[in-house]
């Protein structure tokens, strides 16, 4: 019993702690990325091919990244706002596409609109141990 006690006050903390982080990603959840594809390349050794699909719920973006291998970007559905540094946003509607050399800071990536989803399908190239996804630090 005495034990029980002692651990209630640690447990009742860690379920609180669980249970903020759990509402903070609720409140701001991230886009839904599906690998489609993921294959080694037997005419360009030592690289692979990525084919992913990404969904943007209205209003939602992804955090400001960089890719270490090439990307081709193509709108499914709905309107991307897209932006790698050194350039201009651009809005892409359905149908229309674009292209990221390796290394590209991709500074914005969002749905254009606040009421609709959006939809984008994205073909990389990249080594096997590269990462399809980086963070950038502010």
């Amino acid at each position: 019993m005495k034990i029980l006690r002692l651990l209630a006050a640690p447990l009742a903390a860690l379920t609180l702690t669980v249970s903020a982080a759990a509402l903070a990603h609720e409140a701001a959840p991230s886009e839904k990325v599906t690998v489609l594809q993921d294959q080694m390349l037997k005419n360009v050794p030592g690289k692979k091919a990525l084919m992913i699909e990404v969904d943007y719920q209205p209003g939602q973006a992804s955090i400001a990244h960089k890719h270490e291998g090439t990307a081709m970007a193509y709108v499914l559905s709905g309107e991307i706002i897209s932006q790698v540094k050194g350039e201009q946003a651009v809005s892409y509607k359905a149908g229309e596409y674009w292209y990221e050399p390796a290394g590209s800071e991709h500074l914005v990536s969002k749905n254009a609109s606040a009421t609709q989803p959006a939809k984008l399908l994205v073909f990389m190239v990249l080594s096997p141990d590269e990462k399809v996804l980086i963070p950038l630090k502010n």
